[in-house]
């Protein structure tokens, strides 16, 4: 697993620590304090001299961990926006106005600002390839002028302040979402402990597949936003802002510049719930023995004042003046915006926010060869549409279906007792008062069925905001995180649960809390209708079946490997506990066009891979002339 969101990184467990820092150990919590801190570019780490604060004062782990303590809890997490365009300097925006002319005035301008149609009266005259001089004759004029707007949303879920991950490879105009998918997929596969090569050459290359991508697009300057703006505001389009912009462009980005594959690819979307949906691709995959590997991720980073707004105007955010009417205040302190998502409470909208999640899945069997730590088991992912709506944004029936599917599979395989027990729901939880009834409802509705008294409800939106289709991949880190630890994330926001909550059947709290689970129940509810449901079994409970399947032989033998796999691992959280971040990019390295390929009629042999390509596949008609 790998990732970077409004908590940090995902490797070594680092956001999760984050979102329940006040009941970690002391040993963990200092830890997780420098992780940030080193993050967020405040302390500095020298191989030779130990920690170093920002002014390149010495200093030890516990002295720098409680020095930037109150800073780390200000600057992660939800807070106020830190876009200046989002503070006192404004949206730049334009504003009609009226203008007279009692002469004629001359003026230049570039070509690309002239209007497709030429106004009568204007007179043009050409300086060069790319200026012209036009006479704007006397009269009365209707014209556009530059001018700032008053941000009416001032909060998110942002990545650490000071973290930038274009700044730590080549980056050339690259939208925020792809920069995050390079620091996030290599993330996952320094937390993994495998070299790239190393896995390359055990696997046939279209045994791997790429399954990542993202809700909304690239819609930040260096993608389609600056594409759309740009004959608005006289800039030139890009030849990168085209391309870059495609919601599938995550993917693309690990095949060309990470990982160098060739095997299956694409992205699935599904507004809000887009990372269960490539989760599925690869699961699906992989139980039809399709693909032995396959990487799954989104990247989404929406923090932008177009996509801002465009939530804004249909009542999905918590906007300024929403969340003063709700708590009776004349002003917003930064305290008010780090409380603005509150799941099953009383609440007015979902806070966005941006982040980037990637995790590998193997098939069993190549686990096990390889020694590969295993995290936890996905064994199906449920999805399902609402049918008719009265809005295409409204909830409707789905998620009833996928979350009782996921509850049934998994009280198939582990038993009712189990599901009673030692289960729990990573809910969608947006802090919208729509959802919280719907959602609750559904929650209430399936516990009732399986006779579930007091099920535990986890909202980790409280925290890191609303990705929008990583939002998921969120919550999946998230309870890793808690099956690592035993520890579940109280909703912090939560002064009590809304009157309207079906919770009945439900323990929603506000406080950290020990559980130890077999099973999380991912849910995600999205917008048109895309609903999904992953059953996420702990790694005691994945051990014990894979040991069921293969037999204790096996995983004798797979425990030994394991341990040069975990000495890899806890190398590379040293380096990234200390900001030593080297993502994987590949810009321009081992490209091949055709010519290099050995092809014969029953495989392609590719340079840098062990093994073919097999061209033996499977024929579901048989031949005609047998």
């Amino acid at each position: 697993m790998g990732g970077i969101n409004p908590a940090g990184r995902t490797s070594g467990h680092q956001s999760f620590h984050r979102t329940v820092i006040d009941a970690l150990p002391e040993t963990t919590r200092q830890q997780t304090l420098l992780g940030l801190a080193s993050l967020m570019g405040r302390i500095h780490h020298d191989s030779s001299d130990g920690w170093h604060d920002g002014n390149g004062e010495r200093a030890d782990e516990a002295t720098l961990a409680s020095r930037h303590d109150d800073h780390i809890r200000r600057h992660t997490l939800i807070r106020r926006i830190e876009d200046e365009r989002f503070g006192d300097a404004g949206i730049p925006a334009g504003r009609q106005a009226s203008m007279r002319l009692d002469a004629p005035l001359r003026v230049s301008m570039s070509r690309r600002q002239l209007p497709e149609r030429i106004p009568d009266g204007w007179l043009i005259e050409v300086l060069d390839e790319r200026q012209v001089a036009v006479t704007l004759p006397a009269g009365d004029f209707e014209v556009m002028l530059p001018d700032r707007r008053e941000a009416l949303v001032r909060s998110a879920g942002q990545l650490p302040s000071g973290f930038d991950p274009a700044a730590h490879y080549r980056s050339v105009h690259h939208p925020r979402a792809l920069s995050m998918t390079i620091f996030a997929a290599s993330d996952c596969f320094g937390q993994s402990g495998f070299e790239w090569d190393q896995l390359r050459h055990q696997l046939d290359p279209d045994q791997i597949a790429v399954y990542a991508g993202n809700s909304i697009g690239q819609l930040d300057e260096a993608g389609w936003g600056g594409l759309l703006r740009s004959f608005a505001t006289g800039n030139r389009a890009t030849s990168k802002q085209m391309p870059l912009g495609y919601g599938q462009m995550p993917a693309d980005f690990l095949n060309a510049y990470v990982l160098g594959s060739v095997g299956a690819t694409g992205a699935m979307q599904g507004a809000c719930a887009t990372f269960l949906y490539n989760l599925r691709l690869g699961v699906d995959d992989i139980r039809l023995g399709r693909r032995r590997m396959v990487m799954v991720g989104t990247a989404d980073a929406p923090i932008t004042p177009e996509i801002v707004e465009g939530f804004r105007v249909m009542s999905a955010l918590a906007d300024d003046a929403s969340v003063k009417a709700l708590d009776a205040l004349a002003l917003l302190t930064d305290e008010d915006y780090q409380r603005v998502c509150r799941p099953f409470a009383r609440n007015c909208g979902f806070t966005i926010a941006e982040s980037a999640q990637f995790v590998m899945l193997m098939d069993d069997s190549l686990a096990l060869e390889l020694g590969a730590e295993l995290l936890g088991a996905v064994p199906e992912v449920f999805i399902n549409a609402d049918g008719y709506k009265r809005s295409i944004s409204a909830p409707g029936i789905g998620n009833y279906i996928t979350l009782g599917k996921s509850v049934s599979l998994a009280a198939d395989i582990l038993g009712e007792q189990a599901i009673r027990e030692r289960s729990y729901v990573h809910s969608h939880g947006t802090s919208t008062p729509m959802n919280r009834v719907t959602e609750s409802h559904v929650m209430d509705a399936v516990a009732r069925a399986h006779g579930i008294q007091r099920w535990p409800v986890v909202g980790v939106k409280a925290y890191l905001g609303h990705s929008q289709g990583s939002a998921a991949g969120d919550q999946l880190m998230s309870a890793l995180g808690s099956f690592d630890s035993g520890l579940l994330p109280g909703i912090f926001t939560l002064d009590a649960v809304a009157d309207d909550v079906y919770a009945e059947r439900l323990d929603i709290f506000r406080e950290h809390r020990p559980f130890r689970a077999d099973v999380s129940f991912v849910n995600a509810k999205g917008f048109g209708g895309n609903n999904a449901t992953a059953p996420l079994f702990s790694p005691e409970v994945t051990e014990r079946l894979l040991t069921r399947r293969h037999g204790e032989a096996t995983m004798t033998r797979w425990r030994h490997r394991r341990e040069a796999v975990r000495e890899r691992r806890q190398a590379f959280e040293e380096r990234s506990l200390r900001g030593d971040f080297a993502p994987i990019y590949h810009f321009g390295e081992g490209v091949l066009e055709g010519p290099e390929l050995e092809v014969d009629a029953h495989g392609i042999r590719i340079p840098g891979f062990e093994h073919p390509v097999s061209l033996d596949v499977d024929n579901p008609f048989g031949r005609l002339d047998d």
